[in-house]
């Protein structure tokens, strides 16, 4: 198949929209598919043209005359390329393409990564609609899209081409670890305020607070107003952010709504005892409670008290490390690139071999 991926960028800063495009390209020209990436660029680049995948360059700035040559140049781009696929992992790629099809004959795949954001909406022009977990199918379902549309693919990291192996980094203490950008839903404060609760019987804890973003600095006020401010570090951004996950006593989720949660994946892999809440996807990620205690959002208490009992007891801490590593295999990106080449079937031969059994585990 000639399979064209279009996102805003390939940049390298934790975006799971864009790791996860990364992953099913990377897979899918392993697989001898012809296989072509449309972004405005990023440090991805290099490792996508490993892997023979062209890149074209397209600003999709959302100003109205950048937007008239977007048009213009992703029309030179579908002309050139001639794909059979268009997959669209973001808003604009997927207006894009669904604008330009006219009577071309590719179809139109969009993947629903942020369902909770109102442009997802938009991601209903395709001819097949992706969710990444089986909340968000119901949720866009409600939102009108039919079910004859919709499949389900749920995320899988292991055996990425972004990964590496190396080893642990040295932490201190007993080590607390989040890897979450810094925006308001992923729950930064209810973690703040739950390190606060348990600091004080767990004299060894330190909480290490890994990734940026625009709401780094609200919550970096936050941790400087605790009593125990010394022992919350904000790492930023990390490149391998596994390294972390992989000295973590305790690994925690804090968020308000996650649709997946790609780096409990991540943190499975890596051996975690996980804490995260009971919203979205995340339930599905951690086989409903089965590989990770979850709690209700925006409960700092809760969110402590699970820590805590982690931190106080290191059978409960080893029998869930056990648990993250129970089932992995199914999460591999290979397992995602088999159902999404079966969604694509679907649409281009009539066949349906993968596509309806997409996200039954």
């Amino acid at each position: 198949m000639r399979i064209l991926h279009i996102a805003n960028h390939v940049k390298e800063t934790g975006n799971g929209i864009v790791n996860v495009m990364v992953d099913l390209a990377c897979e899918q020209a392993a697989r001898n598919h012809q296989v072509c990436i449309v972004s405005a660029g990023g440090q991805y680049e290099e490792l996508i043209a490993r892997y023979n995948i062209r890149h074209y360059y397209l600003d999709q700035t959302r100003r109205p005359a950048q937007l008239m040559r977007a048009v213009f140049n992703f029309r030179r781009v579908v002309a050139d390329f001639s794909p059979d696929i268009i997959h669209a992992h973001m808003m604009t790629g997927a207006i894009l393409a669904r604008y330009l099809k006219g009577f071309r004959k590719y179809k139109v795949v969009t993947h629903v990564h942020n369902e909770f954001q109102k442009s997802a909406d938009y991601m209903k022009v395709g001819d097949r609609v992706i969710a990444v977990s089986q909340a968000v199918s119901k949720a866009m379902a409600g939102r009108g899209v039919g079910k004859d549309k919709l499949r389900v693919i749920l995320n899988g990291t292991i055996g990425s081409p972004r990964d590496s192996d190396s080893g642990p980094i040295p932490l201190e203490g007993q080590a607390i670890i989040t890897v979450a950008g810094m925006y308001e839903r992923k729950g930064i404060s209810d973690l703040i305020d739950a390190f606060d609760l348990l600091a004080g019987d767990h004299p060894q804890a330190r909480l290490y607070i890994v990734g940026d973003g625009p709401d780094r600095a609200k919550f970096e006020e936050r941790a400087a107003a605790s009593p125990f401010s010394g022992r919350i570090r904000f790492a930023g951004f990390q490149a391998e952010s596994r390294r972390w996950m992989k000295a973590a006593d305790v690994f925690v989720l804090a968020s308000h709504k996650e649709p997946f949660g790609l780096v409990l994946i991540e943190a499975r892999e890596s051996g975690c005892a996980i804490v995260a809440t009971d919203v979205d996807g995340i339930p599905e990620a951690l086989d409903y409670g089965e590989a990770g205690i979850l709690v209700p959002p925006r409960d700092a208490k809760a969110l402590s008290a699970a820590i805590g009992e982690f931190l106080s007891n290191e059978a409960k801490r080893q029998h869930y490390r056990t648990q993250a590593g129970a089932g992995l295999d199914y999460y591999r990106v290979g397992r995602v690139a088999e159902e999404m080449l079966g969604v694509y079937d679907e649409l281009l031969f009539g066949t349906s071999v993968l596509a309806g059994a997409a996200g039954n585990k």
